[in-house]
C-alpha cells in the first residue's frame, strides 16, 4: 500500500516537473506545444512513460514532436535527477495519448447513431 502511494506521488512529481522543463529548458521548437497528460512509473521505480498530446492532428508534426522528445530526453532525465529528491531517476520514455482522439471519435459514432435513430 505505501509503495503505491509512493509510486503515484512519484508520478505526479514527474508529470509536475516534466512540464516545467519542457516550457523553461527546452528549447527545440519541435516540442513546443506539448502537455504531458500522465505518467506511469514501474513499482520499483526505474521506467517512466510519459503520456504528451499536441494540438496538431498532422502525421507530420506528430512525427516532428516525437523526434524532439526523443532528442530532449537526456536533458530532460538529467534535470529530473537534480530537482526530484530520489536515489535512480527512473528512464523515460515518451509516448503520445491517444485517448482524447479516441473519446472524440467515440462521440461522433455515437451522434451518428443518435442521428440514425431520427
Amino acid at each position: 500500500m505505501a509503495q503505491q502511494i509512493r509510486v503515484g506521488r512519484l508520478a505526479q512529481e514527474i508529470q509536475r516537473e516534466v512540464n516545467d522543463i519542457l516550457q523553461k529548458r527546452v528549447r527545440d521548437p519541435r516540442v513546443s506545444g506539448v502537455t504531458i497528460t500522465g505518467v506511469d512509473v514501474t513499482g520499483d521505480l526505474q521506467q517512466a512513460t510519459i503520456y504528451y498530446s499536441i494540438l496538431s492532428d498532422l502525421a507530420s508534426e506528430q512525427k516532428k514532436t516525437a523526434q524532439g522528445l526523443k532528442k530532449a530526453t537526456g536533458l530532460i532525465r538529467g534535470e529530473l535527477g537534480h530537482r526530484l529528491s530520489i536515489y535512480v531517476t527512473p528512464e523515460i520514455e515518451f509516448v503520445q495519448d491517444k485517448s482524447e482522439r479516441y473519446g472524440e471519435h467515440i462521440d461522433e459514432l455515437l451522434r451518428q447513431l443518435n442521428q440514425e435513430e431520427r
